[in-house]
């Protein structure tokens, strides 16, 4: 299983029926899974404060909604995190290309590269970290179900070298 298509079928797992996406060349090909499946409600946007909003209408509509998203997008939803999700306790779940990590080629990634974990700490969102497709796989229906429980948003933060 390729780490696209492991991510994708972790999202069928976990019950994921609505999902909202943002261009990104890592999370491509997932991104045209989620389009080409008619069970799952997929809607492009083209800022994540957009998207997180409309994944709250959805979820409060009965959709498990998720957000497919580079880490660099964070810095843009901090207040909607916070100010919507936490004070609502909405769950969703963030899969993250994390760009910035060891082996980035692009500098401008770096920073928010470096401060994505802490940004998300200090939010209280707890993160996974998987570093194979198979661990992804089976991450993400626990991301969703503490997601859930809790009330709170939780991400999956995919480094450049899961790809």
């Amino acid at each position: 299983m390729d780490s696209s298509d492991a991510i994708y079928q972790g999202l069928k797992k976990a019950g994921i029926d609505f999902v909202v996406s943002l261009p990104c060349v890592n999370l491509g090909k997932i991104i045209e899974m989620v389009d080409c499946d008619e069970e799952i409600t997929h809607v492009p946007v083209t800022r994540e404060e957009e998207g997180f909003g409309i994944c709250a209408g959805a979820y409060l509509g009965g959709k498990k909604t998720a957000i497919l998203m580079q880490n660099s997008g964070l810095g843009n939803s901090v207040n909607v995190l916070a100010s919507l999700y936490k004070l609502y306790k909405l769950p969703i779940l963030m899969v993250m290309s994390h760009r910035g990590t060891e082996g980035e080629f692009m500098s401008a990634q770096i920073p928010m590269g470096e401060a994505t974990p802490g940004v998300l700490d200090t939010l209280e969102i707890a993160y996974f970290l998987p570093k194979t497709p198979e661990d992804a796989y089976k991450a993400l229906s626990e991301a969703w179900l503490l997601s859930e429980m809790g009330g709170s948003p939780t991400a999956m933060l995919l480094e450049i070298g899961f790809w």
